[in-house]
């Protein structure tokens, strides 16, 4: 039976007293998180509370340069979610309220600290939302205590941070957050655009001409250009409804369909 190198205390276990890693979590979402911010420790706030997160974040999210010098916890976290690739699990915001709230409301949200969670601090002990003061990501928990990595703390650094429970709030799981897939955009080329309206578009523009006795090689040729937007909407829309019109009777056998 394995033993500790050195003896524990009553009550204690051999991880407490070795001072052991905790396993890596096995959830790719907090892997990439960490793996996005263990780079940045011993980064410092620059003259005039500038930061490269609060820049990242005035110029990508909120639009507006009076960011580049705001109260920066929250938009580091932002900064290393889109970094690591995971900004619809983890949320982009500078507020720490409104992100706590956010993982509220995608039902991500627990009093139970893991590797990669979204930690939210109040300094004066409240475990309501809108006290939280601060924010940070969870590195690990050992014998009780809750390890972060958290920007501007201690002034202006950010660094790893050994809390007490009693001053968090909560935790963000964005393994729990759900996400939509977002439906992949086809873009057709032009020349397939040209050659599908072409085809709906050949026969009705020949009749007109044959009826205005006009030559049917003027008409069209496959070397011509792209209908104006007015005339391509009219002969597109044309040859649509006729395509809807036949559906339509070949299904219902030219009767109307009775509704339910």
């Amino acid at each position: 039976m394995p033993s500790c190198r050195h003896a524990p205390r009553a009550g204690s276990s051999c991880l407490e007293a070795r001072h052991e890693e905790p396993p890596i979590s096995t959830d790719p979402i907090a892997r990439q998180l960490l793996d996005a911010v263990r780079p940045e420790l011993g980064y410092r706030e620059r003259a005039g509370k500038h930061t490269k997160f609060g820049e990242w974040y005035a110029d990508n999210v909120a639009k507006d340069p009076d960011f580049k010098a705001a109260p920066w916890c929250d938009m580091f976290v932002s900064w290393a979610a889109d970094r690591a690739g995971v900004q619809d699990h983890v949320g982009e915001f500078a507020l720490t309220t409104r992100h706590a709230k956010w993982f509220k409301e995608h039902h991500a949200w627990t009093d139970k600290p893991e590797p990669g969670a979204v930690v939210f601090f109040d300094w004066s002990g409240s475990k309501k939302i809108r006290d939280i003061d601060h924010v940070g990501i969870v590195e690990k928990v050992v014998g009780g205590k809750v390890h972060t990595i958290e920007g501007n703390v201690d002034g202006v650094w950010l660094k790893r941070k050994v809390r007490d429970k009693s001053k968090i709030v909560g935790y963000g799981l964005p393994r729990k957050v759900k996400v939509t897939p977002k439906a992949p955009v086809t873009i057709q080329p032009v020349a397939a655009v040209n050659a599908s309206v072409q085809k709906a578009a050949g026969p009705i523009t020949r009749n007109m001409a044959a009826t205005q006795g006009q030559s049917l090689d003027l008409v069209w040729s496959p070397g011509d250009a792209v209908l104006p937007a007015g005339l391509l909407f009219a002969v597109v829309s044309t040859a649509v409804t006729g395509l809807r019109f036949k559906a339509a009777a070949a299904t219902s056998g030219g009767r109307h369909r009775k509704r339910g």
